[in-house]
């Protein structure tokens, strides 16, 4: 199969779909890669990398896009790379089609088979292919409010850890899963008092004997999340619904009784945010103000620091990505993991949970494949 890797076009995106290592890997399985020309310059690859690693390079993504059999990315496309995609085409990427009724439109016009990351499973149940991108969005949040509570950037003028004898800033984790939980990490290791928010009691139990009493735990009800967001300094919302928008847990209105300066970070932005006033926003312009509480909702974090996250993506999608070269659609319906990430197939939403965000209908994957 001819496996392309256009150059990532969202505003300071600088990850890439295939490192040369796994292109290397591609390769030794048989298959042709072809990738855009400068498409791993944000990671420091160069295209002779590339080509020592038995790429070939394509001046331009329209090439790639023409050539390829299968498109790996790392970003939803962009409508300029909507049209360039047709049917019996695989593209493998994160979509996050939910909060985006415009993508999903361009990518039933294409027919083409899009499989997304966010959504493929394995066998515990987990998001094999999320997690990386939520471990580093998890600790990258953290050192976001950290810079946005500085006076000079609109925050409260509070040092996460405090210093002897000084209160440290309260950090409120909206969320125990991978996000939540690396946040958390990274919160209490700069000192700062952290409590975690979740309603599943097993979860709660785990994250308490993790942290081992350094990080408070209370089940999210209504009182709950209304006393800790109000009282702290931080509110990260790391809350997940596979495939699904985010809940909108915390209103407009309850922006008013939050301390004045203080800082949201919403991980959950890409899946429409967990706060009723999620904006994205882009590395270039990170923050607004609601209401006198700051808001960063940057919808590409790991972004921000490419050659971690490109490695630690490409060795989560690797395997899943090979079975998808080396079978096609066929490695989809016979993978059940493979299966739940498949989300748009010849011009149908085959996705429940995306559907359902979308207002339309939901094809069966036998019958969208029919």
């Amino acid at each position: 199969m001819k496996i392309g890797v256009p150059r990532e076009i969202k505003t300071h995106e600088y990850r890439v779909g295939l490192t040369p290592g796994a292109v290397r890997e591609y390769v030794g399985a048989g298959h042709a890669v072809l990738v855009e020309t400068n498409a791993g310059a944000g990671i420091g690859a160069t295209d002779d990398d590339y080509r020592r690693a038995g790429a070939t390079i394509l001046g331009s993504a329209r090439e790639v896009f023409a050539s390829s059999d299968m498109i790996v990315k790392v970003k939803e496309p962009q409508p300029s790379e909507w049209t360039l995609l047709r049917e019996n085409q695989i593209l493998f990427t994160y979509l996050h089609l939910a909060p985006g009724p415009e993508q999903a439109k361009g990518l039933l016009n294409s027919g083409c088979t899009a499989v997304a990351y966010e959504t493929v499973t394995d066998a515990q149940g987990g998001l094999p292919l999320l997690a990386p991108m939520s471990e580093v969005a998890g600790r990258l949040a953290i050192e976001a409010a950290g810079a946005a509570l500085r006076r000079h950037a609109g925050g409260r003028g509070l040092l996460m850890g405090g210093v002897p004898g000084v209160q440290p800033a309260r950090v409120v984790v909206l969320g125990g899963g991978v996000v939540g939980t690396h946040a958390a990490r990274m919160a209490v290791g700069l000192g700062a008092e952290v409590t975690i928010l979740d309603r599943s009691i097993p979860r709660l139990r785990e994250l308490d004997e993790l942290f081992e009493g350094r990080v408070r735990t209370r089940f999210s009800t209504i009182d709950a999340l209304e006393n800790e967001v109000f009282s702290a300094d931080v509110v990260i919302g790391a809350v997940l619904v596979p495939g699904a928008s985010a809940p909108k847990l915390v209103s407009r209105g309850m922006l008013s009784s939050m301390r004045k300066r203080a800082v949201i970070v919403d991980v959950a932005i890409d899946q429409g945010g967990c706060f009723e006033t999620s904006c994205p926003t882009t590395h270039d312009d990170p923050t607004y103000e609601v209401d006198g509480v700051i808001h960063y909702y940057v919808a590409n974090m790991p972004g921000a620091v490419p050659l971690t996250s490109s490695q630690a993506l490409n060795h989560a999608t690797l395997p899943f990505g090979l079975a998808l070269a080396n079978k096609g659609f066929a490695a989809v319906l016979e993978n059940l993991h493979l299966r739940a990430g498949l989300n748009v197939h010849r011009g149908r939403l085959t996705s429940e949970a995306v559907a359902e965000s979308l207002g339309l209908p939901c094809s069966p994957i036998e019958q969208a494949a029919a």
